[in-house]
């Protein structure tokens, strides 16, 4: 590539037209598009349909966000600007993990395959903990930015790679349990402490921003001092405008995210709802196949013998309630099947 000094400057066409190729970055997403494609199909081979609006969202939101984060022109002009590596990383770390997880990629595994091995396991089980995952992420952008690591990724392609690959797993620790499987937390974790958690990681993802935007310390300030420009803002509003963006597109994820869990939440009390209807019918239909059972038919009558004056009998008095006796479960259950069956007698 040429020297960054003699970049020209970023306008808006040259934003949308300007790319280059990153060869470790396209073998990922390669590999990832191929492992997914094959899962789709052996699900297919196996008479099952997977639903095409996760695999769009996997390959679109997904995959293309690391397209557009590792090759497109943020990538090109992110050694001599600031915001378009701020943008970058932020791609990286919340808007392409959202897209792999809506692909429900754990879904598709194997039940005794590797993947679910892996996220089976207790190291990845502590780093997926609720909480955790979430101080992962925060810790991850701040050390990135106010310590040396940024400016030396800057420098050097490996530590570059190495930061990405760091930003894209700490940000699928956290989005992955929290959109697929429920069996990757604790019993405790619902959906409501679910959406609470969502709700707080999109402050802890403000964070980097808003610390960013308002440091008296330039990030990397040493690095883009050595890279002059003729054009564009100075270094330290650079960093302002990078700071910004980053606090913008936090909050602007958090949003879709938490309306996802919501999602997620209403699926999961509707297949609730269905099963227990069911049990219910299935019940029903059992007691009105025993209720039309016919009675035996009685025992043949001997010769009629005469019976005395009939006498008025006394009026009825209430039987006495007989200890031990109990009421239909259904009308002493206080739980919802309870309530149901209740509704319907």
């Amino acid at each position: 590539m040429a020297q960054t000094s003699a970049l020209p400057e970023l306008t808006g066409a040259r934003f949308l037209d300007a790319w280059q190729l990153d060869v470790p970055a396209l073998a990922v997403i390669v590999l990832l598009g191929a492992g997914y494609a094959a899962a789709v199909r052996r699900r297919a081979r196996d008479g099952e349909r997977w639903p095409l609006w996760r695999t769009a969202a996997f390959c679109v939101l997904g995959l293309g966000t690391l397209v557009v984060a590792t090759m497109s022109s943020l990538a090109v002009y992110d050694k001599v600007l600031f915001w378009p590596a701020a943008v970058q990383n932020i791609l990286l770390d919340l808007f392409a993990p959202l897209g792999l997880a809506l692909g429900d990629p754990l879904g598709l595994a194997r039940p005794d395959g590797r993947l679910r091995r892996a996220f089976a396991s207790r190291p990845v089980r502590a780093l997926t903990y609720p909480l955790v995952s979430s101080l992962l992420v925060l810790a991850s952008e701040l050390t990135i930015y106010f310590t040396p690591y940024f400016a030396t990724a800057l420098g050097n392609g490996f530590v570059r790679q190495l930061m990405h690959l760091q930003l894209l797993l700490t940000g699928c620790l956290f989005v992955l349990p929290m959109l697929t499987r429920q069996e990757l937390l604790p019993p405790w974790c619902g959906h409501p402490v679910r959406a609470a958690l969502v709700f707080l990681d999109g402050l802890f993802d403000s964070v980097p921003g808003l610390v960013v935007m308002t440091s008296g310390t330039l990030v990397a300030g040493h690095w883009y001092a050595a890279h002059p420009r003729t054009w564009g803002p100075s270094v330290r509003r650079d960093q302002m405008l990078g700071g910004g963006l980053m606090l913008s597109l936090a909050e602007l994820v958090a949003l879709p995210f938490l309306l996802l869990v919501f999602l997620e939440w209403w699926r999961a009390e509707r297949l609730k709802t269905a099963a227990l209807d069911a049990r219910l019918d299935a019940e029903a239909l059992a007691e009105a196949a025993a209720a039309a059972v016919p009675a035996p038919a009685p025992a043949p009558a001997s010769a009629p013998t005469p019976e005395p004056a009939a006498t008025p009998a006394p009026a009825a008095t209430p039987a006495p309630a007989v200890p031990g006796t109990t009421r239909p479960w259904w009308e002493t259950d206080q739980g919802e099947v309870g309530a149901r069956m209740r509704r319907r007698r």
